[in-house]
């Protein structure tokens, strides 16, 4: 992690994360500069945690958002402040972060349209008028939406990227065990169907077995999809995740992390192809054990 050093006591003020973040040099010294507040609107599992240290660790200040149940209970601590207000107070949200003069701010975490759906959240006014005037309720459809209703109070959404980008693998075999022939096989369809679906907006998951398509994400997400198709295909089978086609860095970048693994373990999956470059590998170290311990093969294509 790197630590910032001040050269000299803030003379002037940089305008955007991404501008500050180009200062930066290898001993993460941003000399001369007034530290920008962040944002952090966070969803459930370990990124927003990740990407709230990282973010400290380069000297930035970390207003996080906990927007959903059952965030990770670290992130309290991971932040230099932490509220919780539901995903559905899109004035309430926007309100805290222009009180705590964050104008740039980044979505991490999972937060399914299901819980719209199932009635589970309360939506305001703000937000019930923003989604009756879209087009479709597809992910990028209102996650595009709740991009340029932030935009319009002076709010950015950061690339969500920006700050850990060395989570993200080369291409290469990650795991002690080579996929069989088979198992490459049933990987480079499924790399090729998640691409596909990826590209209607559907998902980024699919479970392939023998050549055959086991299951393909959409709403339920992707621990009930590799689920299903461990059910349907008997164990055994490959997973898939991917980035869409034409992948909006700022939203539902694709992620992998140790519950990945073991919802993967539990379906009896034998194999994990994600997309070199462009898939989080959170916590490639317990990653990596458990799907030793389970003979799981994991590449990066």
């Amino acid at each position: 992690m790197l630590s910032v050093v001040f050269a000299a006591p803030a003379a002037k003020r940089l305008n955007k994360v991404s501008d500050i973040i180009n200062t930066i040099d290898g001993s993460g010294c941003v000399g001369g500069y007034e530290m920008k507040t962040i944002g952090l609107l966070a969803g459930i599992g370990r990124l927003p945690v990740e990407f709230a240290r990282a973010a400290r660790g380069m000297g930035f200040n970390v207003i996080a958002i906990a927007v959903v149940p059952g965030i990770d209970p670290e992130l309290a601590a991971a932040a230099d402040k932490f509220h919780v207000i539901s995903v559905g107070q899109l004035e309430d949200i926007i309100n805290t972060l222009k009180k705590e003069q964050a104008t740039e701010v980044a979505m991490i975490g999972k937060v399914t349209k299901e819980l719209m759906f199932a009635g589970a959240v309360q939506l305001d006014g703000r937000i019930q008028k923003l989604l009756a005037g879209l087009k479709d309720n597809s992910d990028d459809t209102i996650m595009l939406a709740f991009v340029h209703e932030l935009a319009s109070e002076g709010i950015g959404v950061l690339d969500q990227t920006a700050l850990i980008r060395t989570l993200m693998p080369g291409a290469g075999q990650i795991t002690k065990r080579a996929p069989s022939a088979s198992e490459k096989a049933d990987m480079e369809l499924g790399f090729k169907m998640a691409k596909e679906i990826g590209g209607l907006d559907i998902g980024q998951t699919v479970v392939v077995k023998n050549l055959a398509v086991m299951a393909v994400e959409a709403i339920e997400g992707t621990d009930v999809c590799i689920l299903r198709g461990g059910e349907l295909g008997r164990g055994d089978v490959v997973v898939a995740k991917v980035a869409k086609p034409n992948q909006d860095l700022r939203f539902d970048v694709p992620s992998v992390g140790p519950d990945t693994l073991r919802v993967m373990i539990k379906a009896g999956a034998k194999g994990l192809v994600i997309e070199a470059g462009a898939t989080l590998l959170i916590d490639k170290e317990t990653v990596v054990r458990m799907a030793d311990d389970n003979d799981i093969t994991i590449i990066a294509m």
